[in-house]
């Protein structure tokens, strides 16, 4: 492919766009905001197959579209593949990548300097015949005659969605057969500087499409209203898609996790959000805050609330920096009163990348059961949460800042500002 040829932008080519040099941001950090498309494509390519040599894997089998999109940049009917495992990537230690396309539709990733070759799934129509061996047997053969092509002798491969009869259908040709999503995951921890672009550009979408939703809060304009401009925003801004539904206002406030509803807004509720956006060139922006409906000012017990989330937000945000232990942040972070613990937050702090990843750390009462100890290293990406709501009381409060984990501390990602109102600082 020619330099003149990968410059082109295209209906089929969403990744391709004009190269402009990075330059340090307006407040003078160093967070990129530009990238090369071929340099993200071979900086993840790498860092996957440094993993692929550390673990002694021959190939991986990719199915989950995010690791595709990792391994190779290609992105294909991603809502469908998210539920549909029909589409897999074959990515040798050595050796040509293969992508094994939905037929008819091989164009779309072709041109990518990062697939050396297509071929029709073997497992396309997986609504009527997936499960049986007569669809899985043809994939684990032609698998297999690639690995002992590729492999240098080594049988060890890799599938991110395990599916049992695929698993199967691999060893009865003599693989050896591991389940490697965590160990795409613990790859995808680090952040090359183009992902890092990618990530603050998808940031500056997502906020965008936030100050269109907080704009158009007013009395009697419903959740589902809210969330279809936060949702339109986002495609108009490059975007994706969005994972949950977490808009919800007044009572809906607490407890966390209600869904954006018909609800009408009222005078005097708190409107609480969640970005959980799959941005522009597939990258997530994960931010959350929390707006007071006027007209009037905040009541005394809902400034309380916010106060105590900025707090904690801007606490644990405080004690990050490279080096620190998983156990260590769980134990030096904010203290959640007591009457607030029933309804904590399930984490800390967790990964951002192309969706939520690795790490998550869970609060200290939690760590065992749901966190596994590691280190925070630069290059890493996390959100850090916050809601502060009580058994028995009508709201609650969100929110959540995203950050670069530097080699000195940290940079935020997410810049938009907090209600001044329910911070107690209007003028």
């Amino acid at each position: 492919m020619s330099i003149v040829e990968s410059d082109k932008l295209t209906d089929s080519e969403p990744d391709r766009i004009p190269v402009v040099p990075s330059a340090p941001m307006a407040n003078g950090d160093s967070i990129p905001t530009a990238f090369d498309p071929v340099q993200l494509r071979a900086g993840r390519l790498a860092r996957l197959r440094a993993m692929m040599a550390e673990q002694g894997y021959a190939a991986l089998v990719l199915f989950d579209p995010n690791n595709q999109r990792y391994a190779s940049g290609s992105r294909n009917m991603f809502g469908y593949f998210l539920r549909n495992s029909t589409r897999y990537l074959y990515v040798p230690l050595e050796g040509p990548i293969i992508l094994f396309e939905y037929p008819g539709s091989a164009h779309v990733s072709t041109w990518l300097e990062t697939i050396d070759a297509s071929r029709t799934s073997k497992v396309v129509w997986s609504a009527v015949n997936q499960r049986d061996n007569l669809s899985s047997d043809p994939f684990g053969l032609e698998i297999a005659e690639l690995v002992q092509e590729h492999g240098r002798g080594n049988r060890k491969v890799g599938l991110d969605r395990c599916a049992l009869n695929l698993a199967r259908s691999l060893e009865a040709q003599g693989l050896d057969v591991y389940d490697c999503m965590q160990d795409t995951l613990h790859c995808r921890r680090l952040k090359t500087p183009e992902e890092i672009a990618c990530l603050a550009q998808s940031m500056a979408a997502s906020e965008a499409s936030v100050a269109e939703v907080e704009a158009a809060i007013k009395p009697g304009v419903t959740e589902n209203e809210l969330f279809a401009i936060m949702y339109g925003e986002v495609i108009r801004g490059g975007g994706e898609f969005i994972e949950t539904r977490l808009l919800n206002s007044g009572p809906r406030t607490n407890p966390w996790f209600h869904e954006a509803s018909d609800r009408k807004i009222r005078p005097g509720e708190l409107v609480a959000l969640d970005t959980d956006t799959i941005g522009c060139h597939g990258y997530y922006s994960d931010f959350s805050r929390t707006f007071h409906v006027g007209p009037g000012r905040p009541s005394a017990y809902q400034r309380e609330l916010y106060r105590m989330a900025y707090d904690q937000v801007h606490h644990n945000m405080s004690i990050l920096g490279p080096g620190m232990s998983y156990r260590e942040i769980a134990e030096k972070a904010w203290k959640i009163p007591e009457r607030f613990l029933d309804r904590r937050y399930p984490s800390i702090i967790h990964g951002v990348g192309m969706h939520g990843e690795t790490p998550l750390v869970a609060h200290h009462m939690d760590f065992d059961r749901f966190s596994k100890d590691g280190i925070l290293e630069p290059g890493m990406v996390v959100s850090v949460e916050s809601y502060i709501g009580e058994v028995g009381a009508a709201d609650g409060v969100k929110l959540e800042e995203e950050v670069l984990i530097t080699e000195t501390g940290i940079e935020k990602f997410s810049r938009y500002p907090f209600d001044e109102a329910l911070l107690g600082r209007e003028v």
